[in-house]
């Protein structure tokens, strides 16, 4: 057991090819299950001097307004938008190992959470990509945006602030977009697709569990308001701002707060 989790976690964030990525994050996580890795949560890790994270040199990175959008009835219409799911998931496994090995000194859970979601999100980035294959296309054959990256870059000093914005925030918003996706690609004929989004949306509440269960740990031992704290956050890191509609039963599963779910609730009347 010479290497630690979240030193590996860091080797894995830096590779560039994606399907190198997904595989070596599943023997990741298979060799913490078997116990052949050491977990240091207090060793503080330097920043490498490669690229964090690391990607291909496709997609293209266009600011979001510039990203295709086409008609759902042709199949390059259903491509750009299966391109642009598999885009976010490779970026979620990314924050997901990032969160592993940037953050010191939290619990032992804390890290095996993360890595679970960065499993999870490389078998769902893996299933869009061969769906988008399936209809004659690659990953990197449309322009992406880094809209999710550049918040995890933002909250890179604070882990408290990394859990408000990144799962809390923008993952939460996959919750809500998820659904009427579904629906689009259902009425465009593409029920594979549609399957695949059920296994996301799944997934996707197991994770932004993740992120309220340590954000409202960290308010408990810093003795914040939770939702007072989420608001200053929001406010410091120029958040995207909360627009409905929202999944209030998928949020809920996902732990957010009674008073949270009223607020939100308030946002659509």
């Amino acid at each position: 057991m010479t290497h630690c989790l979240r030193t590996l976690a860091l080797q894995v964030l830096i590779l560039s090819d994606p399907q190198q990525k997904c595989s070596q994050v599943h023997a990741l996580w298979e060799a913490d299950l078997a116990g052949t890795v050491l977990l240091d949560a207090q060793l503080n890790i330097a920043a490498p001097t490669e690229a964090i994270p690391g990607r291909p040199d496709k997609p293209q990175l266009v600011p979001p307004k510039y990203v295709q959008r086409r008609a759902m009835h042709t199949p390059e219409g259903r491509a750009a938008l299966i391109h642009a799911l598999a885009h976010i998931e490779f970026n979620a496994i990314n924050l997901a190992l990032d969160a592993v090995w940037r953050f010191a000194g939290m619990p032992a859970d804390y890290y095996r959470d993360w890595l679970q979601v960065a499993k999870e999100e490389a078998y769902h980035f893996s299933l869009l990509r061969a769906h988008l294959q399936g209809l004659g296309f690659d990953y990197g054959d449309f322009d992406g945006h880094n809209s999710l990256w550049e918040m995890v870059e933002k909250t890179q000093s604070d882990v408290l602030a990394r859990m408000a914005l990144v799962p809390r925030t923008l993952e939460a918003r996959g919750l809500d977009a998820t659904p009427p996706l579904k629906q689009k690609l259902q009425q465009a004929g593409d029920h594979a697709a549609a399957a695949i989004l059920d296994i996301i949306l799944r997934d996707e509440i197991g994770h932004v569990t993740i992120g309220n269960r340590w954000f409202n740990f960290l308010c408990d031992q810093r003795s914040l308001n939770p939702m007072q704290t989420f608001e200053q956050l929001c406010l410091q890191f120029n958040a995207p701002k909360l627009k409905p509609p929202f999944n209030l039963t998928a949020r809920k599963q996902a732990g957010f707060s009674e008073l949270e779910l009223a607020y939100l609730d308030g946002l659509t009347t």
